[in-house]
């Protein structure tokens, strides 16, 4: 059971349920992914079968592809997360250099008066 267990927990944290919206499209992405990774069919059924816990046995070919799944998924988290990261350095260096004009301006006089 040990193995139904981590096949759960590695196929949950390889298609979290936020990112997907909802089981059907985690189901759909899982078969999409495992199916060319694995010789025997691999379906929906199974998948939400590996999702709840409930599969009686978790093959070989099965836990080396959650395993690159899950590999996969931290790769496309990593990327957002540097993406994120370097549109946040933008926001803050703009951030600066307007705060930087405006103390160079100094504050705004009324000439002519």
């Amino acid at each position: 059971m040990a193995a139904v267990f981590e096949a759960q927990k590695t196929f949950r944290d390889a298609w979290p349920l936020e990112r997907y919206g909802k089981l059907d499209n985690v189901f759909f992405e899982a078969v999409r992914f495992i199916s060319p990774r694995v010789t025997k069919q691999f379906t929906a059924r199974r998948a939400r079968s590996i999702y709840e816990g409930t599969a009686r046995r978790i093959d070989s070919e099965e836990m080396d592809a959650l395993r690159a799944a899950e590999r996969e998924q931290a790769r496309i988290e990593q990327r957002e997360l540097r993406a994120r990261l370097a549109s946040l350095d933008e926001k803050i260096a703009a951030f600066e250099a307007s705060a930087h004009r405006q103390e160079v301006a100094g504050p705004v006089s009324e000439v002519g008066r």
